[in-house]
């Protein structure tokens, strides 16, 4: 060890030499003897001295990985992956046994075998808290080999739906989401309500327009109620207000820049189930599509309904609702280029008079990167995934309880 320090090649061989008269099966001084074999370039000195040392001391999967470098070296592919297949199976974590038949695999063209090998090398490397430069290189060639799969498989699965998506229309959305999610190009999001959670529902980030039979007659009304919330503006009546209005005292939070702000303001028709008369009876075109539609009706809590004003460069942050048994709609009014919607892994940009329903207990944030104020029409139905009677004993339980929930 001395003389390889000193980079005394000469002097190594000759007392490497002299140990193995004196010990001629000790698998510490056959190692010795393989590694210096390896450092000269010499394959079949180096397969000897590995295979020797594995032979005494077959448990050690150091051993059989240096065994494996040597069949590298002599261009034995078979041989290298029985030898680093024997070093895991003693140790199924051993990262370097893994990083070798990942390469092995990788440079013989076996795909399947080479993916499960480098995703096992990625998965150990990454769960690691401090990783050596060597390590982290291997993750680094361990990600971008699965990327480059996983695009390769993509671009197959895309070419081969592409003509079943574009002939199913809507009903291919979950199947899409499904294909997303497993090539890593999509996050599937769950409820989370702030308030009450309705189980068993499912969580789907926009609702299918056909669950809301009434969108037609709502966007016939589109202009005529356009033409009252510009006259609103026009106005600028005290019931235009800030959205956001937090108590005096309340802790910085995603909300503190929006807070008593303009950027997000609000006009409501309704709030928490009471009717601003005023407001109504300056918009009745709006309020009469109000009173057509299935509002939820929660003394207290429902419906709520308002002109959504939201100013040039604002942005509204991500952000979850109280309860998955009401479903929020957006009717777009007013909508500049350059503004858009998201609900979970699905952005969509608005679309004049083109309303749609989605679950706002699933993380959703806004946009508005235009010089334009863009302005919504937004109001709470039902769920349609409650059926009736559980909608007429829920109004019961939120009855009962006053604020719609229980103290824990």
């Amino acid at each position: 060890m001395a003389a390889r320090q000193r980079g005394d090649a000469a002097e190594e061989r000759r007392l490497l030499d002299e140990a193995l008269v004196l010990a001629p099966a000790h698998p510490q001084i056959l190692n010795a003897h393989g590694m210096r074999a390896l450092a000269d370039a010499d394959g079949e000195r180096a397969r000897i001295s590995f295979a020797a040392a594995a032979e005494q001391d077959p448990d050690q999967p150091i051993l059989w990985v240096n065994l494996a470098t040597a069949h590298r070296l002599r261009r034995d592919d078979e041989a290298e992956r029985q030898s680093l297949e024997r070093a895991l199976s003693i140790d199924r974590r051993n990262l370097t046994a893994q990083l070798r038949l990942a390469e092995l695999h990788q440079r013989r063209g076996d795909g399947v075998a080479a993916l499960q090998r480098w995703s096992a090398v990625v998965q150990m490397a990454a769960a690691m808290p401090e990783r050596p430069p060597a390590v982290e290189d291997a993750l680094v060639r361990g990600q971008a080999y699965l990327q480059a799969h996983t695009a390769t498989i993509a671009a197959d699965i895309d070419d081969a739906l592409a003509d079943s998506i574009a002939t199913a229309g809507p009903d291919a959305r979950r199947l899409t989401a499904c294909v997303d999610h497993m090539l890593g190009r999509r996050t599937i999001f769950t409820n989370r309500c702030e308030g009450l959670h309705f189980p068993f529902l499912p969580a789907d980030e926009f609702f299918d327009r056909r669950a809301f039979p009434w969108f037609a007659d709502l966007e016939a009304r589109t202009n005529a109620i356009r033409a009252e919330a510009e006259a609103l503006l026009a106005e600028g009546i005290p019931a235009i207000r800030p959205y956001i209005r937090q108590e005096s005292g309340t802790p910085s939070n995603r909300w503190s820049t929006l807070d008593n702000n303009l950027d997000w303001s609000a006009c409501f028709l309704w709030e928490y189930g009471t009717r601003n008369d005023d407001v109504c009876a300056r918009c009745p075109e709006t309020a009469a599509a109000l009173a057509a539609v299935p509002q939820s009706d929660i003394p207290g809590k429902a419906p709520t309904a308002f002109f959504s004003i939201l100013r040039p460069g604002a942005h509204i942050p991500a952000h979850t609702g109280v309860t998955n048994t009401r479903t929020i709609v957006h009717l777009p009014l007013i909508v500049p280029d350059g503004c858009r919607f998201r609900v979970g892994g699905e952005t969509r940009a608005w679309r004049e008079g083109e309303a749609f329903a989605f679950d706002d207990t699933i993380e959703h944030e806004a946009w508005n990167d235009s010089d334009q104020p863009r302005i919504v029409l937004i109001f709470d139905v039902w769920n349609p995934y409650l059926s009736a009677t559980e909608r007429t004993m829920l109004k019961e339980v939120f009855r009962i309880t006053g604020q719609g929930a229980v103290a824990p």
